[in-house]
Parts: structure tokens; C-alpha cells; sequence
């Protein structure tokens, strides 16, 4: 699985260098805005992991609040992005996250996730790894495919079962497979919650620059949650 991820997101490296970045409204005007809102108001000066930064747009919000960032993606083409992105500001590099980290014990404020979790069929080897290095009341904020959209591409429809799905994203002209592990709600709140204390849940909305721009998939939106979002937080 993780092989077929590295491979998918080698492709798409260069259409998120130089378009999802500054043109897909869901990243841009959906997930995004609804992400930064949930960021302590002062990051200045703290270590923060970048876990699966893509091309590195969170990477460099968080170097540009005043904050130490490393950053991490299990695509080599994607960490190149990221360095060309931020330069030396940041560290950056090629891990993949169902493995052991190599970052010490309690050494970060905080871990931002976007996008990631719905790639790893197993959350406990990650979420165990998340809770090692975050300081005590260290903060994960993550975001993933939200259950209710993700049963809609089903094959089984089976809402209650962790299933494998591969979709397809047309991108530069070519339709890439992207595979993925779609899970119910439950799981996703009771596997957060085995590490965690989960402080806030959030399904975002759209911004109203998505619906001046694309008024079809604002009002979609607007009644099917794409996205999810957990803040949680690491108890003593």
C-alpha cells in the first residue's frame, strides 16, 4: 500500500507544485481555511511536524507564523517540491508514517496532518508514534476524507467496514489511480481517541470565494461534507 502511494503522489507532484497549491478550491477555499482557524493563535518559536506535507503549502504557513517545522512525505517528489518551496527554513524529509519515527520523545508542539490518515489502513502504529513525540497537551490537528462522502465510491456498501477503495483524479490531462482506506465514523473517533483527547470535531463548509467561483459544488458542499477535521490533544 504504501509502495502504491509513494508512486501516485510521485505523479501527482508536479500538478500539486504548480496547480492544486494556488487553484483547486477544495484545498484552497475548503479544507485550508478551515485548518488554519484551528491553529494556536501563537506558534512562534514552536516545534511543529508537518506530517505528510505534499509540496509543502502548510509547511510554509507554519515557517511564515514564526514556527520550527519539520517536514515530512513518504513521496520523494514531493519532498523536492517542498525544499524548492521553502529553501532552508524548514527540515524536510522522505518518511513513511506506518513506521518508527526518528524524532525523540515529547520534542514537538504540535503535529498537523492534512489529508493523510484515510492513506494508512492501520492508524495505532502512527497515533502511537504521534503521542510519543508530542510534548505533554501537544496539539494533532488532522484532516481526512470525510465517511459520508468516501461510502458513495463503495464497492462493498458496507458503511461499517474498513475498506480499500481506488479512485481516480484526472490530472494534467491523465487519469492517475489514487488508493485509499474509507472507514466508518466510529472507528475514526474511537482511534483518535485511544491516543488522544479529542478537543473539537469539525466538518467544514466552503468559503464564499468557492461559491462566487463554483456555485454547483458550494451548494453540494454545503449539504455533504467532504472533509473532516479532529483537534486532539495529548494528556499528561
Amino acid at each position: 500500500m504504501n509502495y502504491s502511494v509513494k508512486e501516485t503522489y510521485n505523479k501527482l507532484a508536479n500538478d500539486y507544485e504548480h496547480n492544486v497549491d494556488t487553484k483547486s478550491l477544495f484545498n484552497t477555499e475548503y479544507e485550508r481555511p478551515a485548518m488554519m482557524r484551528l491553529l494556536p493563535a501563537d506558534l512562534k518559536d514552536k516545534r511543529i511536524l508537518d506530517a505528510g506535507c505534499a509540496a509543502g503549502w502548510y509547511t510554509s504557513q507554519l515557517v511564515n507564523l514564526g514556527a520550527n517545522v519539520t517536514a515530512t512525505d513518504i513521496s520523494p517528489k514531493m519532498v523536492e517540491a517542498t525544499k524548492r518551496r521553502i529553501d532552508e527554513n524548514a527540515d524536510v524529509l522522505c518518511l513513511d508514517l506506518e513506521k518508527e519515527l526518528p524524532f525523540e520523545d515529547e520534542s514537538f508542539d504540535l503535529i498537523v496532518s492534512s489529508l493523510v490518515m484515510h492513506y494508512l489502513k492501520d492508524w495505532s502504529k502512527p497515533f502511537s508514534e504521534f503521542r510519543r513525540i508530542l510534548k505533554p497537551n501537544g496539539t494533532l490537528l488532522f484532516s481526512i476524507h470525510h465517511p459520508f462522502m468516501d461510502i458513495k465510491l463503495s464497492e462493498n456498501g458496507n458503511y461499517f467496514s474498513t475498506e480499500f477503495l481506488v479512485d481516480q483524479w484526472k490530472r494534467e490531462g491523465k487519469l492517475i489511480d489514487v488508493p485509499f482506506y474509507r472507514r466508518p465514523l466510529q472507528e475514526i473517533l474511537n482511534e483518535t481517541l485511544a491516543y488522544f483527547s479529542l478537543v473539537k470535531v469539525v466538518e467544514p463548509q466552503p468559503t464564499k470565494a468557492f461559491q462566487l467561483m463554483e456555485p454547483d459544488k458550494y451548494e453540494r458542499l454545503m449539504k455533504n461534507p467532504h472533509f473532516f477535521i479532529g483537534k486532539a490533544v495529548r494528556n499528561k
